[in-house]
């Protein structure tokens, strides 16, 4: 299957550069002396001319006579043209990068969403990048917008908000494989931002809220059963020796008056309230 695609995209490339294969006629031929004659008359102005400096980060596609002049671009460095029959067209190799505009989205679950992006690509094939589109950036943009929206249309809300990364992934292998045609390369999507309506943010606030109150009671009742089970186990220790709860007494007034100092305890022994309570009876 690789093969096959491979063999393919070589057709495309041969189909791209035949002209050279092809030939340029007798004509051509014609007009090729006779603009090497222009040059050498015009020497040395037309040094100024035919001589193109291309940078280190861009490379220049020429066409002689409208057809692509070689297999592959011309540069770094000097490159020497023909006045009136080479034209060149330069090629920015490196890293460029655009914001995707926020575009109004329809969840799966019908939210509307505004959700923006950016997009990091590079040209690979500036022979493609030329011959294939227009203008490869304009396309690279629109295509981007509406890969966007259609991908987010087939998610939910919830998944949007925690799947960024793999939605993100998602569009950088749609992109990658709808441009390499135009010798684009998408190298990385990031989803910026995911903006709600006002209505479902307080929505959203509301419920996470009534999840957070509804936890805090799960908690608060597990706190009082721990409780009563400690009051429970030191209730039965101190049924089981009367001086405990004597010294628990003790230390209660202990805590009284370490709180208010004015306030005077008069300490009662348990024993002779229960001599009355026995009286009574």
């Amino acid at each position: 299957m690789d093969s096959k695609i491979c063999t393919h995209e070589k057709k495309k490339d041969e189909h791209l550069i035949g002209a050279v294969k092809e030939g340029i006629g007798c004509c051509g031929w014609v007009l090729l002396i006779l603009s090497g004659l222009l040059m050498v008359i015009t020497f040395p102005i037309s040094v100024w001319i035919s001589i193109k400096i291309i940078k280190e980060y861009e490379r220049a596609v020429m066409f002689r006579l409208g057809r692509i002049s070689s297999g592959k671009p011309k540069g770094p460095g000097l490159i020497f043209i023909l006045p009136c029959t080479d034209t060149i067209i330069k090629v920015d190799l490196r890293v460029i990068s655009f914001a995707i505009p926020p575009q109004e989205i329809l969840s799966k679950d019908s939210v509307t969403t505004n959700v923006d992006g950016v997009v990091f690509y590079k040209i690979e094939n500036a022979i493609k990048s030329v011959a294939n589109v227009s203008n490869v950036h304009v396309a690279t943009h629109q295509l981007a917008q509406t890969t966007l929206r259609n991908v987010l249309g087939t998610h939910c809300l919830s998944s949007i908000l925690s799947n960024r990364e793999e939605i993100a992934h998602s569009i950088q292998a749609i992109l990658d494989s709808a441009t390499h045609e135009w010798g684009v390369k998408v190298s990385r999507v990031e989803i910026r931002d995911v903006r709600l309506p006002l209505q479902m943010q307080r929505a959203m606030a509301a419920e996470a809220e009534a999840t957070r109150e509804a936890r805090a009671k799960v908690v608060a009742a597990e706190g009082e059963m721990n409780a009563s089970r400690a009051l429970k186990e030191a209730a039965m220790v101190i049924t089981e020796s009367p001086a405990a709860l004597q010294l628990r007494y003790l230390q209660t007034l202990t805590t009284v008056a370490a709180e208010n100092n004015s306030t005077i305890v008069f300490p009662l022994p348990i024993d002779i309230l229960q001599n009355f309570i026995d009286r009574s009876k």
